[in-house]
Order: C-alpha cells, then sequence, then structure tokens
C-alpha cells in the first residue's frame, strides 16, 4: 500500500494546480437572474417597485433585451405611485438608463439621447447622491461621438451629485477635449 500513497498525493496536487472538482461559473443562458427572481418572490405593491430595478438593470445585463425593456417601463409607471419614496429618484435614473441603453442597442441614437437627458433629470436619491449616477449610457453615447448629450447630463446631475462636482468638471472637461472619460466605478452602480 506505500507504493500508492505517493501517486494519490501526486494525483491530488495536479487536480488542484489544475484547477479539477471546482465548479466552473456558469454561462449568462444558463445563470439564474436572481433579480429576477426576487422580483417574481414579491408580495407586496412596495417591495415590486423596489425590485423591478434591480431586474430591469440584470436583464439587460444578461442581454434578456424585452424583459429588460418590461421591467423598466413598469418601473418608471409604478414609480409615479411612490413621488415621495427614497427610491423614486433612483427608479427615473435607471429605468431611463435602461431604456436608453436598449433605444442604443437597437440603433436608435436620438431615442438613447433622450433617455439619458430624462435620467439625469432624476430628482435623486441617497445613493445618487453620494455614490453618483451610473455613467454606461453615457459612455456608450460618447463612443458614438454624442459630446453635446453627455456634456448636458453631467449638468443636469449636478443638482443630486453635491459630492460628485469635482469628477462632473473632471470629466466635462476630458469630453470636451475629444475624450472619453475613465468612469471607473460609475460603469457599476
Amino acid at each position: 500500500m506505500k507504493p500508492l500513497l505517493p501517486l494519490l498525493v501526486t494525483c491530488a496536487l495536479i487536480s488542484m494546480l489544475l484547477g479539477c472538482g471546482q465548479k466552473r461559473p456558469p454561462t449568462p443562458q444558463a445563470k439564474p437572474n436572481s433579480a429576477v427572481q426576487k422580483l417574481a418572490e414579491t408580495k407586496t405593491p412596495k417591495n415590486r417597485f423596489y425590485a423591478l430595478r434591480e431586474a430591469a438593470k440584470q436583464s439587460f445585463k444578461d442581454g434578456n433585451v424585452e424583459n429588460a425593456r418590461k421591467y423598466a417601463d413598469e418601473l418608471l409607471a409604478t414609480a409615479a405611485k411612490f413621488p415621495s419614496d427614497w427610491n423614486y429618484g433612483n427608479a427615473i435614473h435607471d429605468g431611463n438608463l435602461v431604456l436608453g441603453r436598449i433605444a442604443l442597442r437597437e440603433g436608435h441614437t436620438s431615442e438613447a439621447k433622450q433617455f439619458l437627458l430624462k435620467a439625469g433629470a432624476s430628482p435623486g436619491s441617497p445613493q445618487l447622491g453620494s455614490f453618483g449616477p451610473n455613467m454606461s449610457l453615457a459612455n456608450n453615447l460618447l463612443e458614438k461621438g454624442e459630446r453635446d448629450t453627455v456634456l448636458q447630463y453631467f449638468e443636469l446631475c449636478r443638482k443630486f451629485w453635491k459630492m460628485g462636482q469635482q469628477k462632473l468638471d473632471t470629466w466635462s472637461q476630458e469630453v470636451k477635449d475629444g475624450k472619453v472619460p475613465d468612469f471607473g466605478a460609475n460603469l457599476l452602480y
């Protein structure tokens, strides 16, 4: 039995080095959308309102454009029922952001620009006021040369992102210089 032990140890080491037995991440098609699952599990209109935002964003990220559109539309329609809720500004911003990214993906640049400006017309929220807005649609539009609309969006964001004034100044100057800023974490929120 002694000669078998070194062989087992060698096999175990090789398996660890090669990553054998490790779970591989699921493909986007096989991965369940936990945000959509949470949405399906909501029991009240207010909880559904809270869950719609993430479901819309995650559906877009996963490539499920029709669900993303459906959830974003519902989010914006539902927001009208909760105008004094802390999440209202997030809903206005993110619902329009998702619809703008869909429009851009479908080749409707002028529509995407309007959605970006509607996103910037959000009254703000605790999250938008501290972390700032998501800049993914602005980034996509800059890649298409739509500098003026993005600069307008930055100006709209100034009213609710008081903590981000310096970033907005820097990004505005970079856009005026013909550059696409490095938005960092603001592409993820």
